[in-house]
């Protein structure tokens, strides 16, 4: 009893000086996102939430979970609406009976505090071949005039989270000043943004600086970051020098907006963060120094140099890693999280952007399945059907870490095989027969972890979500090279 008051003491006190360390008042926000074939309960989630001090929350959709969990909280939320439901808010009746469902339902005291309604999900990404351009406005519109006609509409206002590619730069002439929004959504872009200056509510974007590095080995490495670069980008049109690419990509926005005749529009960042796996640039390493100088910069309310001297609202990506979303972006897709799969964290990360080598709070109360692991057996009798194997254990568990450049890429073909099995073992919640493989597999009760390889247990939860799914085009990619290897080796 002693060492439980103990661990919650220092909980305590540990969100009490994030809290009074973090900018703006707490006005640090996450994404929550809940892709995973083993979810942290949702209560767990928020008392982590509470503990690290972060006041905001973004969520995807408005799944009762998470929504109930924060009810009581305080904590500031974003609720959002799928892609695939857009074309139904383009009905009024739809759209009011959804505020009414998922926003007036939570509007009491002591309920939930909603903030924000996120209409789609970077709706207008080019890999969506225009499904979703005719239906965006319409939905966006519907919702805040549901919420106006509830009584919500001066407290609660509707946006859409967009992409970073909505704007850009001509070729010509690649400087912030000269941002404007793209070409082909140019006119829809205008009407939304004018539609958002006259409701009162804010732009938001999604900025990723990890992605300007993702597969272009041309890109300086320093300008993701921080710190300064060597060779900073100069705007002859404004005489700025450019010293990150997130400063550049921001003022490619206000400088869009301005076009369009709303340059004071407020600039909400939805997303931004770094992942730590499933590509060379993906490290915990390199997570934690973006992270720093993000952290640093909205400490000091630097602004940006179109917007200086300005708190920056931004939403981490993301709080905790999603197994189970598509790898189609990537490999590193599944791996935003600044904690693990179970809440624990990552890396040394000081919320207050003061640079303190600082631990974040983890999940506390977590339940795992029973220590052990799934491995090959040093006992089959054949091995040359080992490609296989792996191959469907990868299809229905998560197998990013050993793509290349990942975290898991160095092992021998026994240990990928491992790896492979123990995954799946795991995502199977350890059931009787998931550990087998035709002989191939068998549990284990020593770690077969090495100082770069996790092989994890997964948490217990009373319902795993989504354990099958089929494996995209990106997996299916992986899982070739990997039988590849396998064969060669074996």
């Amino acid at each position: 009893m002693a060492a439980c008051y103990r661990q919650a003491l220092a909980a305590a006190l540990v969100a009490a000086a994030a809290v009074a360390g973090l900018p703006a008042a707490g006005a640090l926000g996450v994404n929550w996102g809940t892709m995973a074939t083993h979810r942290l309960p949702s209560g767990i989630v928020v008392r982590m939430l509470e503990d690290n001090g972060i006041r905001k929350v973004k969520l995807f959709d408005a799944d009762p979970g998470p929504m109930d969990a924060l009810a009581g909280s305080g904590i500031e939320v974003m609720v959002g609406i799928p892609n695939n439901m857009l074309d139904m808010m383009t009905d009024y009746g739809t759209a009011r009976d959804w505020v009414h469902q998922n926003v007036s339902r939570y509007n009491f005291d002591g309920g939930v505090n909603i903030k924000y309604v996120a209409v789609g999900n970077e709706p207008f990404l080019s890999s969506f071949n225009g499904t979703f351009l005719n239906v965006t406005l319409p939905a966006l519109q519907n919702i805040q005039r549901a919420l106006n006609d509830a009584g919500l509409g001066e407290t609660i206002k509707a946006t859409v989270p967009l992409n970073a590619d909505v704007y850009n730069s001509p070729t010509s002439n690649p400087v912030p000043s000269a941002g404007r929004f793209r070409a082909d959504i140019a006119d829809l872009m205008t009407e939304i943004v004018q539609f958002l200056n006259q409701s009162g509510a804010p732009f938001t974007v999604n900025i990723y600086p990890f992605l300007s590095l993702y597969g272009n080995d041309g890109f300086p490495l320093d300008y993701a970051f921080f710190d300064g670069t060597s060779s900073p980008v100069v705007d002859t049109g404004s005489g700025i020098q450019y010293m990150n690419v997130f400063d550049a990509n921001f003022d490619t926005l206000v400088s869009a907006l301005g076009a369009a005749g709303v340059g004071g529009l407020p600039v909400v960042v939805g997303e931004v963060g770094w992942p730590t796996d499933g590509d060379k640039h993906a490290t915990a390493a390199y997570a934690q120094k973006f992270y720093a100088g993000l952290l640093r910069k909205l400490a000091a309310k630097a602004g940006t140099p179109l917007r200086q001297s300005q708190y920056i609202e931004v939403y981490l990506f993301s709080l905790i890693d999603e197994d189970a979303k598509s790898v189609a972006p990537g490999d590193f897709e599944r791996h935003w999280g600044i904690m693990r799969y179970d809440g624990q964290p990552k890396y040394p990360m000081d919320l207050s952007g003061q640079g303190g080598n600082t631990a974040l709070v983890a999940a506390r109360g977590v339940q795992y399945l029973p220590r052990q692991w799934c491995v090959v057996n040093p006992n089959a009798p054949d091995l040359g059907k080992i490609g296989d194997s792996v191959t469907y254990a990868c299809t229905f568990s998560d197998c990013t870490a050993l793509g290349y450049g990942s975290s898991c890429n160095g092992m021998d073909a026994v240990g990928n095989a491992s790896y492979a099995f123990n995954m799946y073992f795991q995502t199977q919640n350890q059931v009787e027969g998931s550990c087998d493989f035709q002989g191939l597999a068998a549990p284990t009760a020593q770690n077969p972890s090495t100082d770069t390889c996790n092989f994890t247990i997964q948490i217990a939860v009373s319902a795993a979500a989504g354990r099958r799914r089929r494996a995209p085009a990106a997996m299916a990619l992986l899982l070739l090279v990997l039988r590849g290897v396998l064969q060669v080796a074996l």
